[in-house]
């Protein structure tokens, strides 16, 4: 059943009661007073330092940033962390260029990657008030966006192909005429669950309160809006068509 969450930036912006101040703090440190700013402010400027000056430094210093940190992660250029207490990132993961890290919420969990896993060049993993796990060896393919105001979880070895749009949450309600659509709650599924082993191809849409089982496969282009069993493979932007991978009968229409 669906349910009411909250989580638009317009809704943090638009908030008369707090200054600049806090809805900068608020948004994208999470944690109050100058300290926390002035750490902020100097740890993910490093990010634009290039080469292996750049390397060595994130790698000595963006730890202090961030909740967690496993040995020899890498991070890239130009990365954006917001709420970065937490983010937890296991040992050997690469973050590419210009990926968005969001861990955005007051109550939510955050962003936990595991170990060896690799976040492409201008993917987005973005909380509102919501939660995001991958599994050991998940790849995120270049420009990926996943956004959750719920929860996404991925299995171990999970790859998503460029372009794919993961969203948990995010469908409006439109029932008050009198209010703008923006501003009325956000109508959440249950969020996404992919198991172990799952290949989504390039562009496919994952919507919220979809679960994905293991070894599965899904077509580029692909819509997915109702659960896939184990070792499927779905295809289909408008009616999904799915078959079992080993062979067998059908695992749905």
């Amino acid at each position: 059943m669906a349910k009411d969450v909250y989580g638009s930036i317009q809704k943090e912006l638009g908030d008369g009661r707090k200054s600049l101040g806090g809805k900068y703090r608020d948004i994208f440190i999470g944690r109050s007073g100058p300290a926390a700013f002035l750490k902020y402010a100097f740890l993910t400027w490093l990010s634009r330092f290039q080469g292996a000056v750049g390397y060595a430094l994130r790698k000595v210093f963006y730890p202090s940033l961030l909740g967690c940190v496993g040995k020899g992660v890498v991070f890239g250029r130009y990365l954006t962390f917001r709420h970065p207490h937490k983010i937890r990132i296991g040992a050997g993961t690469v973050i590419d260029d210009y990926a968005v890290l969001d861990a955005k919420g007051e109550e939510n969990d955050g962003i936990v990657i595991g170990d060896q896993a690799y976040i492409g060049r201008g993917a987005i993993l973005s909380c509102k008030e919501g939660s995001i796990r991958l599994g050991d060896h998940s790849n995120i393919s270049a420009n990926c966006t996943l956004l959750s105001e719920t929860e996404i979880s991925l299995g171990s070895y999970c790859f998503l192909a460029g372009n794919c749009y993961l969203v948990a949450g995010g469908n409006h309600s439109f029932i008050d005429v009198s209010k703008p659509i923006m501003l009325q709650p956000s109508l959440a599924k249950g969020g996404i669950r992919i198991g172990d082993d799952v290949w989504l191809g390039a562009g496919v849409i994952v919507l919220d309160g979809v679960a994905i089982g293991s070894h599965s496969v899904v077509g580029a282009g692909s819509v997915v809006a109702i659960n896939l069993p184990e070792y499927a493979f779905a295809r289909g932007s408008r009616a999904l068509k799915i078959e079992d991978r080993r062979g067998g009968p059908a695992a749905g229409k």
